[in-house]
């Protein structure tokens, strides 16, 4: 049940977000500024003179002191103002809120992925533990945490795309769909549903980078499920609900996973909160329109406010998601108790 101490603890730690978004904020900015590489001079292109970059410098305010540069982009940021892109001048915040509904929506079904397949593995792979299916998803996971992203996510291009042709390569929708496609909420899962049209083609192009995304998290899920569950299965509750006659369905679901849920859900809350903003390789391989690619892009253009902005965002998702998870606790364990 949620009660004022969990109130006054999701306070504390909002406002435990401040100094931590001021401390990604600066390594972010001395890191971008560390980089080799004049955005003046990627505008411009190599054969400007030093005069057009010394006056494209002064334009974009790249002449000032860093401290100046600095405090001035914290000013805007207070303010909810997270400037305008060097590269095509449009603000980053507008932007940021056509990117990060691809994101998210990525996020969310590599994570559905993970948790409907890794969760299940993990349960079987300790209630049958030294057993077939217990070694095979040892040697899944381990497989599924080694292999590179950007590996599989090829290897699935090929394998799906170039040769059998079932699902296409890249992109949020297909280039006939995507000429009569209304964007209402920017998910497009979501839009194909409320427009009762093109909902195949939409989910056929999030189907690879889905997968690709959501292996990682499916291995650890598998592995941490099953660690949490054989911890669990050796308490004498486990033994008692078994000694009272209950089917071992019963005695798995109802007794073992809810007390083996806190672990699992910390995962949870981590991997996502991770491919909300690890995503770049994924969202490159695949074009896909989100954050990641975004960012990339604003590095290689040396965009500091699109990274900035970037960076920022993801960091505040990060933290916020996490809280979340922490204050699931109590509802998953009425003992834990919030000061």
């Amino acid at each position: 049940m949620i009660d004022h101490r969990m109130w006054a603890y999701a306070a504390r730690r909002l406002l435990g977000l401040i100094p931590v978004l001021i401390g990604i904020s600066l390594l972010v900015f001395l890191f971008l500024h560390l980089i080799p590489g004049d955005p003046a001079l990627v505008l411009l292109g190599e054969r400007a003179s030093v005069e057009q970059v010394a006056a494209l410098r002064e334009k974009l305010g790249l002449n000032q002191p860093l401290y100046i540069q600095y405090f001035l982009f914290i000013r805007d940021l207070l303010r909810g103002d997270l400037g305008n892109s060097i590269f095509n001048l449009l603000p980053v915040r507008d932007q940021l809120a056509g990117r990060w509904p691809a994101t998210f929506e990525l996020a969310l079904t590599a994570m559905l992925i993970a948790i409907v397949i890794g969760i299940p593995l993990g349960i079987l792979a300790a209630v049958r533990k030294n057993s077939l299916a217990d070694n095979l998803s040892t040697i899944f996971s381990l497989i599924g945490v080694s292999m590179p992203v950007f590996w599989l996510g090829l290897l699935l291009i090929y394998l799906f795309a170039v040769n059998l042709q079932w699902l296409p390569p890249s992109g949020r929708i297909g280039i006939d769909a995507g000429a009569s496609f209304k964007t209402i909420t920017n998910f497009y899962v979501l839009d194909a549903i409320l427009q009762r049209r093109d909902l195949w083609d939409v989910v056929a192009h999030l189907l690879l980078p889905a997968i690709t995304l959501g292996t990682i998290p499916l291995a650890i899920l598998t592995r941490i499920t099953r660690g949490a569950m054989l911890e669990v299965l050796n308490q004498d509750y486990v033994r008692t609900a078994r000694a009272k006659g209950l089917t071992e369905r019963v005695v798995i679901w109802r007794h073992a996973l809810k007390n083996a849920l806190l672990p699992v859900v910390t995962i949870i809350g981590l991997q996502f909160g991770t491919l909300l903003g690890g995503a770049i390789l994924t969202e490159t391989i695949f074009s896909w329109p989100g954050i990641g690619s975004w960012i990339y892009e604003g590095i290689l253009n040396r965009d500091y406010p699109v990274v900035q902005g970037g960076v920022i965002f993801v960091a505040l998702v990060f933290v916020v998601v996490n809280l979340l998870v922490d204050l699931s606790y109590a509802l998953l364990d009425p003992r834990i108790q919030y000061r």
